[in-house]
């Protein structure tokens, strides 16, 4: 299945730990790069995610960004250490007397590194509850990557179509284009007074009638259409390789503008082009 660089996929539930999210965001790019941002609890899942999404992607930037939400009974489950609190109340009505103008209140004692202890989460139950919602949410990136490969395969099949079509086009006019330009070498050779050898005369015009010749051309590009098609219905990653043949597309279709004899060859060059461009760009989409 083609699949597309470009997608987004989220996934959240409900764990013992809050509230969990996740969110994928893919675009293009050379090669695989992932960029998570974590919450503390998480910070330790880093490597696991790296690993997994590594299993499952070979292209694109994807930035990952996991969210932790405490839930309510959590927040509530929290250990005050009352003998702490209770030697820090004595000290500030100690200082009370002394500093009256400096008032300490209770949320200022809560607050203070130690009171409050929340129970902390288990590693492992968090690192698994993680790892079964990545799997969720990558399987969904996935699927809309392949959904977004897929129009875009098609896409990139009708370009091929009309490839195929400019190359017939030309074909059929080429034995016209040869009797014209063998017409036109036999007026300027007519035209010259001095006598010459006619098997020079021969020679030249073979010579001539070679270097306008395009069939080589027309058979690369035949031969890269079919290469195309063939990558197109393989179930790997085909970006890199449809990239190169469009260089190769380009080639033939630069080499055939250059060998132009007649103005429809020519105007078919560009048509060329023209589709050659639109794919490579739709290409630099595909993983």
């Amino acid at each position: 299945m083609i699949r597309s660089m470009t997608a987004f996929a989220s996934a959240e539930c409900e764990t013992a730990f809050g509230n969990l999210s996740i969110e994928l965001r893919s675009v293009n790019h050379r090669y695989l790069e992932i960029s998570p941002r974590l919450p503390d609890d998480l910070r330790s899942f880093e490597t696991p995610l790296r690993e997994f999404l590594a299993t499952r992607l070979t292209r694109g930037k994807v930035d990952v960004t996991v969210r932790l939400k405490a839930t309510a009974a959590r927040a509530s489950a929290l250990d005050v250490d009352e003998d702490l609190l209770h030697r820090l109340a004595g000290r500030a009505q100690d200082l009370a007397s002394r500093f009256p103008a400096v008032g300490v209140d209770f949320t200022s004692l809560l607050n203070w590194p130690g009171v409050l202890r929340e129970e902390a989460a288990d590693p492992q139950g968090l690192h698994a509850a993680a790892a079964a919602l990545l799997d969720t949410a990558l399987l969904e990136l996935i699927a809309t990557r392949e959904r977004e490969g897929e129009r875009l395969a098609v896409f990139l099949r009708e370009r091929l179509d009309g490839v195929v079509a400019i190359i017939n086009s030309v074909r059929e006019h080429l034995p016209d284009v040869r009797t014209a330009a063998r017409a036109r070498l036999d007026q300027r050779l007519a035209e010259i007074k001095q006598p010459a050898d006619p098997g020079r005369i021969e020679q030249e015009i073979v010579l001539q009638l070679q270097r306008m010749d395009v069939d080589e051309e027309l058979d690369r590009l035949a031969s890269h259409v079919a290469e195309a098609r063939r990558i197109l219905g393989t179930s790997e990653a085909v970006g890199r390789r449809l990239d190169f043949l469009m260089q190769e597309f380009n080639r033939e279709a630069n080499t055939l503008g250059s060998k132009a004899a007649d103005p429809r060859t020519s105007k078919a060059a560009v048509e060329l082009k023209v589709l050659i461009e639109q794919m490579r760009e739709q290409v630099q989409n595909l993983e």
